[in-house]
């Protein structure tokens, strides 16, 4: 038999944690998974996709770590000693443990542990909510892990409206890319950059490392970690000084300017120097580039939100474009949350009319305290993890594990393959990988909508998620219609077909070999301030939030700095090797994690391009493979996030070090870049 006959292309999306939500081409042969590739269906990714999807989505669907029929513990917690059990049994288990807890504590005593593995509408959150928010389980903030300090700060300012899709960067003629690793995590941003500036236009990157477009960039202002708040505020006091507002457009569109500019004004060139670690030629650079500039366009990554002040940072930073008038035009903006014109109804999916009115609400990054919390009332005394590697994602590695081994918790989890938070588990359920399941996607880093189909069958006995948590309310007794939704009804509720743009077409109809644009209502671009109003209760931009000032003292942004007790600040950027945790269990991920570490730095403390370290702090010690490198700046290292257990001699990650105690201003979200660490050889 010719087996090149057996083989097939077919149309997929990709699902993990990023901006740009790729379309893809599974090479299928035989039921399986053999390649992916890009696809042109979105014309936005173009056929374009990062290496780590190519190169390790075949092994984490088929590779040894697949997980592919409900397991039992059988050893000590931790041990990896499991025993194949039937999903009847598996589903019995569960069901008697949570049925168990719920009778001696009441429904909040369970603990959906969840976050944001897979990014499609029904993989990541539809029959699970309504499955939990009918038991009346403890409900999860899970937004301060990730994302919540960057969307709480755009929506501060804009309020739940969609910013610039990142096409239009093209009709820019001067781009600040801040705090945002374009190759790394945003990679269809990086050719449209490319073009830009072949058109004359002028690309700043605001990083504290020479990151790789860095290299092929106009300017790089290497300003000091978490300290982008001072700087922003710093350029729009200098802005003003030099008369280069545009009072027209503020007055039309701006709500907060007096407040915030007085806010701004406190910080003055030398404390912008000081305090940024950047000298007064490159910021009177940056302001004359903005102040020459016709079209700016501003892009935020997540890496600003992780530390103290990350909130006011990006607030800051998204505000100079309001106060230079640069909206209301095709090319000036801010790049962000072009997502938001998707149609999606979210409430409809989740069930949220399942909710029990009182029910408590944890924040995410709390987890490892609170579950070691004796005085709960009441006590966590069974979860399920899914949809996430919190072992390998969290900050505070030490404390979270500990509360997760307590022997009086039961721990369900479910996955695609077996991660170091499985391995932790009472009852593991083997979960299908998107390519074997119906999703429909749409993004938050770009604006069109997309469906799937699946490309291979269940391998093994795993189900989609949605199939999983029916069948667990079924045990449970739920017998409503909204638990036995299939996955076509599940899209059909995702999306509101009557929008303008998709005519009545239902989720379920929407096509799987062309990626659907979102414009604005009247079908042109979407423009801020032109055919995009600010969704903010002013309807105007808004310089100062009562809700934040209220919630967090924040009204308008403001430098907040953490004091530093050791020499260095950790940086945990995204890896080109991992999507947060994804792929942390493939070969390329195995053996030490490199930490980046500035010549003067190794050459004061007598250590070797290569060396093995130990990097550590009171909360704990990981052993790395030491860079010497001056793409960052001295007394700045920098460790890819998303490392498994075992690529440390310690058993531990960076995410050991990672404080859980410090917060962000805004939102309380885990403050990952506040960590303070010191490096000795081993």
């Amino acid at each position: 038999m010719n087996k090149q006959a057996n083989k097939k292309t077919l149309p997929s999306v990709c699902p993990l944690d990023c901006p740009d939500t790729c379309s893809l081409n599974a090479q299928v042969q035989d039921g399986t998974l053999i390649a992916v590739k890009g696809s042109k269906a979105n014309p936005y990714t173009d056929g374009v996709i990062c290496n780590k999807v190519a190169r390790y989505y075949p092994d984490f669907v088929h590779g040894q770590s697949r997980l592919t029929h409900p397991l039992k513990r059988v050893g000590p917690r931790g041990s990896g000693d499991f025993e194949r059990i039937s999903w009847d049994e598996a589903l019995d288990l569960i069901h008697e443990a949570f049925a168990a807890a719920i009778v001696k504590y009441g429904p909040e005593t369970i603990l959906p542990f969840n976050y944001a593995g897979p990014h499609g509408e029904l993989g990541g959150g539809s029959m699970d909510r309504r499955f939990f928010y009918n038991m009346g389980a403890t409900m999860l903030n899970r937004g301060p892990l990730c994302g919540a300090v960057r969307g709480g700060a755009y929506a501060s300012v804009f309020g739940n409206a969609p910013g610039m899709p990142p096409v239009q960067v093209l009709h820019s003629d001067l781009v600040l890319i801040w705090g945002n690793n374009v190759t790394v995590s945003n990679l269809h941003l990086a050719p449209l950059l490319k073009e830009m500036r072949k058109k004359g236009g002028k690309l700043v990157i605001i990083d504290p490392k020479r990151i790789k477009i860095a290299e092929q960039c106009d300017m790089h202002i290497q300003i000091r970690p978490n300290t982008d708040v001072v700087f922003a505020m710093g350029l729009a006091a200098e802005l003003e000084r030099r008369d280069a507002l545009d009072h027209a457009f503020i007055g039309d569109w701006v709500v907060g300017f007096d407040t915030y500019m007085a806010q701004a004004r406190d910080y003055s060139l030398e404390q912008v120097e000081e305090i940024c670690g950047i000298s007064a030629k490159e910021f009177h650079a940056v302001a004359d580039l903005i102040q020459a500039a016709k079209n700016m366009a501003c892009s935020f990554g997540n890496g600003i939100e992780r530390g103290r002040s990350g909130g006011s940072g990006l607030r800051a930073g998204m505000i100079l474009p309001a106060l230079t008038g640069h909206h209301g035009r095709l090319g000036a903006g801010v790049v962000a949350k072009s997502g938001v014109a998707t149609p999606k109804n979210q409430p409809r999916l989740h069930g949220d009319h399942l909710m029990k009115p009182g029910t408590r609400v944890f924040n995410i990054v709390d987890l490892g305290m609170l579950l070691q919390d004796d005085t709960l009332e009441p006590p966590i005394a069974a979860a399920m993890i899914y949809n996430h590697n919190p072992v390998a994602t969290h900050p505070d590695q030490v404390n979270l594990i500990k509360g997760l081994m307590r022997e009086d918790l039961f721990l369900a989890g479910s996955d695609v393959v077996m991660t170091d938070s499985m391995a932790l588990c009472d009852v593991i359920l083997p979960a299908s990988s998107h390519f074997e399941h119906n999703d429909v996607f749409g993004a938050y880093g770009q604006n069109y909508l997309q469906r799937a189909e699946p490309v291979i069958p269940c391998v093994g006995e795993s189900l989609p998620n949605t199939e999983i948590f029916r069948r667990l309310a079924a045990r449970f007794g739920y017998d409503d219609p909204i638990f036995k939704a299939d996955d076509a009804q599940l899209m059909d509720d995702a999306i509101n077909s009557g929008h303008p743009q998709l005519n009545g077409i239902k989720g379920s109809a929407l096509p799987v070999d062309k990626a659907i644009e979102m414009k604005a209502l009247n079908g042109e671009q979407m423009i801020m301030c032109q055919n995009v109003i600010p969704a903010t209760p002013s309807g105007k931009i808004e310089l100062f939030c009562q809700d934040y000032e209220d919630r967090f003292g924040f009204g308008v942004p403001r430098y907040d700095p953490v004091l530093q007790d050791r020499p260095f600040v950790i940086i945990t950027p995204s890896s080109d090797k991992r999507t947060n945790a994804t792929f942390g269990g493939h070969a390329a991920s195995q053996g030490l994690e490199m930490v980046e570490m500035h010549p003067l730095d190794a050459a004061e403390r007598g250590l070797n391009d290569g060396a093995k370290v130990t990097v550590f702090n009171d909360l704990g010690k990981v052993t790395l493979q030491l860079k010497v490198t001056d793409a960052t700046r001295p007394g700045v290292l920098y460790s890819p996030k998303g490392t498994w257990r075992a690529t440390s001699d310690t058993g531990l990650t960076v995410n050991a070090l990672i404080p859980s105690d410090v917060r962000t201003d805004i939102e309380h979200g885990a403050a990952y870049h506040e960590t303070f660490v010191e490096v000795k050889p081993c």
